[in-house]
């Protein structure tokens, strides 16, 4: 079976600086997910015609503009999920309205959750790793123009490879 995701990777320098300290918290998936906010959650497809689903998202992505992502502070799942994250300050009504487009086409994914943007930084750690990474990350702040998102496949081993961007307007 094939597991798909899409997500909007974070650019550099962020990026490196939350796998490195989702990696010192001992969270397993650190470098086998690049980081990222997810569009769509992993999901496992059997017979899904990628050419299709990739029609379906360029589409999505021509009818999107390029908007402007805020990632400040942290955040907690917690007692829910045991996971701790930098939070979306600004673009939530834009990755909402990008994340609800996708999971209408070809993948029609119902949620566990309701939506809700963010950065993993840590998950499925201890609890005083989850409060230390949200302590060092407390004032963090970057911001960036979203300008693609990313089709992305899980491999054999766990890791997540993006497939194809999909450039926005």
């Amino acid at each position: 079976m094939r597991t798909i995701g899409v997500a909007l990777a974070i650019p550099e320098p962020g990026g490196r600086l939350i796998a490195d300290a989702r990696a010192r918290a001992g969270d397993p998936l650190a470098h086998a997910i690049p980081t990222h906010i997810t569009l769509l959650p992993p999901t496992n497809v059997a017979g899904l015609d990628l050419v299709q689903f990739a029609g379906h998202l360029a589409q999505v992505a021509r009818g999107s503009q390029p908007f402007r992502v805020v990632l400040e502070g942290t955040g907690t799942f917690r007692p829910i999920s045991s996971v701790v994250f930098v939070q979306v300050s600004e673009g939530v009504a834009e990755l909402a309205r990008l994340q609800a487009a996708i999971r209408r086409g070809p993948v029609e994914r119902p949620l566990d959750f309701p939506y809700h943007p963010h950065v993993t930084l840590a998950h499925d750690v201890s609890d005083a790793a989850l409060d230390e990474v949200a302590a060092e990350f407390g004032d963090y702040r970057q911001s960036f123009v979203a300008s693609e998102f990313d089709l992305y496949e899980q491999d054999e081993g766990g890791s997540w490879e993006s497939v194809r961007p999909f450039p926005l307007g």
